[in-house]
């Protein structure tokens, strides 16, 4: 199956968000280091980029819009689901272009790749009532 140049910039800006709420490194860094240790010709770079700096930049308002849908406090998630849910919100919140059942579907394949083996259920319930909110005018 052929991943799209999307899947590849969300895979990516999944693990640039976990790595800068781990390492509280610089945005700017965990960037680069990303860019500079993955092949990113098949990744769309512009995509990528608005998702980690859009996160980055964002993350306390992403947070409070989603924490009415998580059943539990932010800070008390796994750092990989949080980094999934954040790059979801922020598609879900400030990319009217992206249709929430895409972005919904990405987030459960990501955390299928990246999440323990039931976090794709916890990610597919929150973003479920979340997107009632974020895009009633879409439903």
């Amino acid at each position: 199956m052929k991943v799209s140049a999307r899947r590849k910039a969300r895979e990516l800006a999944v693990q640039g968000v976990y790595s800068w709420q781990m390492s509280k490194n610089d945005i700017a860094q965990v960037e680069l280091a990303l860019a500079t240790s993955n092949n990113m010709h098949k990744v769309d770079m512009v995509y990528f980029q608005a998702l980690l700096r859009g996160v980055a930049k964002d993350a306390s308002r992403l947070d409070a819009a989603m924490k009415p849908y998580l059943g539990r406090l932010p800070e008390e998630l796994d750092p990989i689901e949080k980094a999934i849910l954040r790059v979801a919100t922020y598609e879900l919140v400030d990319r009217m272009d992206v249709p929430y059942r895409v972005i919904i579907n990405e987030a459960i394949e990501l955390a299928k790749i990246f999440g323990a083996e039931e976090s794709h259920k916890f990610i597919n319930g929150a973003l479920d009532k979340a997107v009632r909110k974020f895009r009633e005018n879409e439903r």
